[in-house]
């Protein structure tokens, strides 16, 4: 029990920092909800434009989050780590189509650097794998028949 509780809570720990990361800065001081979710599967690639808060990639965070609630409440490691791997995916997808627009990326030292906004993504990611990994779960059900009972 003491395990589904630590992992449940990393998981609904992580899942806050997800949804929180992309109000903060992602790279060149500009904030995770200025990129468009479609900015990441057309081949325009990264551009200038401001989507609304719901097309921005805010969404598959809200989604990640919906779907580490569920895990708790149902105690599902299988949910959780789908959680964990859909916000990782989707930052990892980020920062690869946004290494492509600027041609390089660095971490820190110049005006244009990687911010804190990517490093909460990726540790909430992390933390929700890691509450999927220290759940123990649902107890299986065995398919053994109970011992017979002895009247008294």
């Amino acid at each position: 029990m003491l395990r589904n509780v630590l992992g449940s809570l990393m998981g609904l720990i992580g899942a806050a920092a997800a949804v929180r990361s992309p109000f903060r800065a992602w790279y060149d001081g500009r904030h995770g909800r200025d990129y468009g979710i479609q900015e990441l599967f057309t081949s325009a690639g990264i551009t200038g434009h401001t989507p609304t808060l719901m097309a921005s990639i805010l969404l598959p965070y809200l989604f990640a989050a919906i779907l580490t609630l569920c895990a708790v409440l149902l105690r599902s490691r299988l949910l959780m780590a789908l959680a964990g791997l859909v916000v990782l995916g989707f930052t990892v997808l980020w920062t690869v189509r946004q290494g492509q627009a600027a041609g390089s990326l660095t971490i820190g030292g110049t005006t244009q650097a990687l911010g804190d906004g990517l490093a909460n993504a990726y540790g909430a990611g992390a933390l929700i794998l890691l509450g999927a990994a220290v759940m123990r779960g649902r107890p299986t059900r065995s398919n053994r028949p109970l011992p017979p009972t002895t009247p008294a």
